[in-house]
């Protein structure tokens, strides 16, 4: 039997994030330092800015596969840029997870030190990387908890370094880049650095991972609705839900809220709004940041709006919030083939309902027989449609009609966008 997702599916892109380990005096690890790559050169890329590498480390990465995965649960050190902390990009990620590195390239300091400082009230912390000695990072040293040093020659340079720094700075933990031999270490330990990096101990691992991107006209008209005074949540649900590359992310951003609330998500506007106004608004803004967009959307984003739609329609008696249900599972259906995960797997980390896992996983419940219609129909398996019936028996005319204006509104919506 053909599989639709195999005959349908495109290269999907790639992504690549280097990790470097940061260690403890004692060898263990301690963190991980994300760094934004777009290649498999393990280089960071010279052509995009500071802010283009924040937003699609951001975008890419840790909204899309999360923190945990990519540090294997420890704590990251993550780069941000001047606009990326103005914005306040980092309640993206919840504070306990993350280390925000200010780069030696920031600028308007007497600006982010006031950013710092809010973030800081809400459980933030900071790092400093390749502090300088410049008097313009004065403001920020007592307010970062992390400062990071590079190894001078000679050598001696550093140690002084950390001497007075340590001294001045007690609060903070000194971190020491770009160790390359076993002396330098033990010389470093002797004046009391706190945590060590450098291809002494490890270099940075590349990791190789998949990737959707949004289409670029629902982010235009994303970012039509966040220059509003007032958001509207309906609107940016409606806009949400014509990409799928969008409402994995949403859904990956609300498991923190949906945990915190003891909750789960069984539809699109429910995740938006355990998110709240501020937290979509910056979301939306990593958007532009990052400069993400397909010209041309992918044969599996097809897929799954059709399935979406075709779900929803078959389940109108039902009532708005089944229907709303039965969008969510089919948007959701296609994102094994997408991210090589699972359908349990992404039912787990997307902290779906009940009722979706048992449609997903199951073909439970109307909306599981509805799914499991949708893919009889895609490999025209006659037995599988009979089997996907519900008590009501729906006539093939209706199904197929249904499901012909599912196609139809998947070719509207892409054509729009795109």
């Amino acid at each position: 039997m053909e599989n639709p997702l195999t005959e349908h599916s495109p290269a999907i892109d790639q992504q690549f994030i280097a990790r470097q380990a940061i260690f403890s005096a004692d060898r263990q690890t301690y963190a991980y330092e994300l760094l934004y790559r777009d290649s498999a050169s393990n280089f960071f890329p010279s052509h995009l800015t500071d802010d283009q590498a924040t937003g699609r480390m951001f975008f890419d990465a840790l909204l899309l596969h999360g923190i945990d995965k990519l540090t294997n649960n420890h704590r990251a050190f993550i780069n941000l840029s001047t606009s990326g902390l103005i914005l306040e990009l980092p309640h993206l990620v919840s504070p306990k997870q993350a280390v925000i590195e200010i780069v030696e390239r920031t600028d308007e300091v007497e600006k982010v030190c006031g950013y710092v400082e809010q973030m800081r009230n809400k459980g933030y912390i900071f790092a400093l990387d390749d502090y300088d000695g410049d008097k313009k990072w004065q403001p920020l040293l007592s307010q970062v908890n992390y400062i990071k040093l590079e190894v001078e020659v000679p050598l001696m340079r550093t140690l002084l370094q950390v001497k007075r720094l340590k001294r001045e700075y007690p609060h903070a933990k000194i971190v020491v880049e770009r160790i390359e031999d076993y002396q330098t270490f033990t010389e470093l330990v002797s004046v009391g650095v706190d945590l060590y990096q450098g291809y002494f101990f490890a270099k940075p691992e590349m990791m190789n991972l998949k990737n959707i991107t949004p289409l670029k006209l629902v982010v235009i008209d994303l970012m039509k609705l966040v220059l509003r005074d007032s958001l509207d949540f309906s609107e940016v649900q409606s806009k949400v839900a014509k990409d799928i590359s969008l409402s994995a992310r949403v859904l990956k951003m609300a498991n923190g809220a949906c945990k915190s609330a003891k909750s789960s998500i069984s539809s699109l506007s429910q995740a938006i709004i355990y998110l709240g106004e501020d937290l979509i608004r910056q979301f939306i803004t990593v958007l532009a940041l990052s400069e993400l967009g397909q010209d041309k959307p992918s044969e599996l984003t097809k897929l799954g709006l059709t399935r979406a739609r075709f779900i929803a329609d078959m389940l109108e008696e039902h009532g708005d919030e089944v229907m709303s249900t039965g969008y969510l599972v089919g948007l959701v259906s296609v994102l094994d083939a997408i991210l090589d995960k699972s359908i349990a797997e992404i039912c787990e980390e997307f902290l779906l309902s009940e009722e979706c896992r048992s449609a997903l996983l199951d073909h439970n419940g109307p909306i599981g027989k509805m799914l499991m219609l949708a893919k009889a129909i895609e490999v025209d398996d006659h037995e599988l449609m009979i089997a996907a019936f519900l008590p009501q028996k729906p006539s093939f005319r209706h199904i197929g009609k249904t499901y012909v204006s599912a196609l139809l509104y998947a070719d509207d919506t892409l054509s729009f966008i795109s």
